[in-house]
């Protein structure tokens, strides 16, 4: 069994790459999972990484705030001038053009700390940046998106929000806490852990 755990969380990127293929090739089966099923698998995750954190962990905003604040400027500085560029370079059509540039003002969410996780990266770094980069995207989104594609759009900061305390901030509380209640159950499970987090 952890062979096999091991096996899926080493072959991640593979096993994304097919599945981005298989829905490119073949649409219709995924057009029917509703969005909220992504975000209940989404909270799964986030559970099982509360489940290999503690709350020193979540210090690192306080404890290594040049971190976080260079890691959001990164977000916000690069990933919309590649957007923009990116645009620019291929000669995308308006709307296609806004779309690109409108996914690099936005900040990386949830799939960063999934990412984060499997690579068996800096964790709480991660969790605290997708946080900063939340409360300032409401601000940054649209003023990046007008400025490098000249469109003003809407964003709804308190959906925005309500989104990452249900999808992130809750099942991290909960894996939080059940680790703290039953670390022997915790410490057994760890294994299938990204593996599980790769499937969902």
């Amino acid at each position: 069994m952890k062979r096999l755990c091991d096996l899926i969380s080493r072959n991640t990127a593979v096993l994304v790459l097919a599945a981005a293929l298989l829905a490119l090739a073949e649409p219709g089966p995924f057009r029917h999972i509703p969005p909220k099923v992504i975000n209940y698998l989404l909270g799964v995750i986030m559970f099982g990484m509360g489940l290999t954190l503690t709350l020193q962990d979540f210090k690192v905003v306080f404890s290594r705030p040049k971190d976080v604040v260079t890691g959001c400027a990164a977000q916000f500085i690069i990933m919309p001038l590649l957007a923009w560029l990116l645009a620019r370079t291929f000669c995308l059509d308006e709307e296609l053009a806004l779309g690109v540039i409108l996914v690099g003002c936005c900040p990386g969410g949830t799939a960063s700390n999934v990412m984060t996780y499997l690579a068996r990266g800096d964790l709480p770094l991660s969790v605290g940046m997708t946080g900063v980069s939340t409360l300032l995207a409401p601000l940054l989104t649209p003023l990046l998106t007008w400025l490098l594609a000249g469109k003003n759009i809407h964003v709804d900061a308190a959906g925005m929000l309500l989104s990452i305390m249900w999808v992130v901030i809750l099942p991290i509380a909960i894996g939080l806490a059940v680790k703290r209640s039953f670390p022997r159950f915790t410490e057994k499970a760890t294994f299938l852990l990204p593996a599980s987090s790769a499937l969902a």
